[in-house]
């Protein structure tokens, strides 16, 4: 395996929102097995903090898009950086 892109995923522990995360993570590392290099949790000091970046990039914040994001949407975005020919599949239909 030859690259080096990176997931972090931070989120809130006293929100709870720790299984959303790794849900999260679990999908992420499942599509891109091949593609990233590591996937990180880390639990936020900030209330409210969910956001996800890649490669220190950060891709979704749910405090300044209003929510939290569906995941065939944070899919295409890695995708579209880490390896825009992969196909997603079922995530690909918009």
């Amino acid at each position: 395996m030859d690259f080096e892109n990176k997931i972090t995923i931070i989120y809130c522990p006293g929100c709870r929102w720790l299984t959303r995360a790794s849900w999260m993570a679990q999908e992420l590392l499942i599509t891109f097995e091949e593609e990233i290099a590591e996937l990180t949790l880390k639990p936020s000091q900030k209330p409210g903090t969910f956001q996800i970046l890649l490669n220190d990039q950060l891709i979704h914040c749910r405090k300044t898009s209003g929510g939290f994001p569906e995941l065939k949407v944070i899919k295409r975005q890695i995708r579209d950086i880490v390896k825009p020919s992969k196909d997603l599949g079922h995530s690909e239909k918009k």
